[in-house]
């Protein structure tokens, strides 16, 4: 499955409220408005739900984790080849909730290559985003971790943080796509992502804590629509 940009990834986190059937609920949600508007809304469910949620939805399912190893005697591991046969298109990986070192960040990006799974690996500074990016993910997700599910946008609060993060990509590699995490809540939150240079954001409190998880979609993408 192809992934386009803008992209809108929601992490589904370990929320109850996007737990199981809930889980599907809401990816059903953003599968709706993604064919209502052609914006890329992509959705990042609890492990336990991945292949569930992947065999009901057609639009871009991602791990929010994986492990650094192959297949075989390892328990409670996550492998790559596990969650691309539950129907993932690729996988996150070192978020703030979940850090690996960056020796496993790389063994992870290579095997996601030769098994053509998409990589996002989530990075807290501009000089971290810089040594992820080395690495050759598909994309790389600023996120300082002291403004996640805080509702203060890093875009506003910290625009020099995205600014400086895109920069040091396009001269490191400038393959690697970056989107824009942490307090994202607003379409003006997506707005400013995008005229920082990135390509996206990355959000889950947001749409998985709203009332209405269709009016929290819609909104965040109204500034794409506009923008086409």
């Amino acid at each position: 499955m192809k992934v386009g940009f803008p992209l809108i990834l929601i992490n589904f986190k370990a929320y109850k409220e996007a737990s199981g059937r809930r889980g599907l609920e809401l990816a059903k949600v953003a599968e709706k408005v993604s064919k209502d508007t052609g914006v890329t809304i992509a959705v990042a469910p609890q492990l336990t739900d991945l292949a569930f949620i992947a065999s009901q939805v057609e639009i871009p399912v991602f791990s929010q984790h994986v492990d650094a190893v192959e297949p075989g005697s390892h328990t409670g591991h996550v492998t790559l080849e596990a969650v691309r046969d539950a129907g993932a298109v690729g996988t996150m990986l070192n978020h703030s909730e979940r850090r690996v070192r960056a020796d496993q960040v790389d063994v992870v990006v290579k095997k996601a290559r030769e098994l053509r799974l998409l990589t996002v690996v989530c990075s807290n500074t501009p000089e971290v985003t810089a040594a992820m990016a080395a690495l050759g993910p598909d994309m790389v997700a600023i996120e300082p971790p002291e403004l996640i599910g805080t509702g203060i946008p890093v875009s506003r609060a910290k625009p020099e943080v995205v600014t400086s993060s895109v920069d040091l990509v396009k001269k490191i590699n400038p393959r690697v796509k970056v989107l824009c995490g942490a307090g994202i809540t607003t379409g003006e939150d997506v707005a400013a992502a995008l005229r920082l240079g990135t390509v996206g954001v990355l959000l889950a409190s947001g749409v998985v804590k709203a009332k209405d998880w269709e009016k929290a979609i819609r909104g965040l993408i109204e500034p794409i629509i506009k923008r086409a």
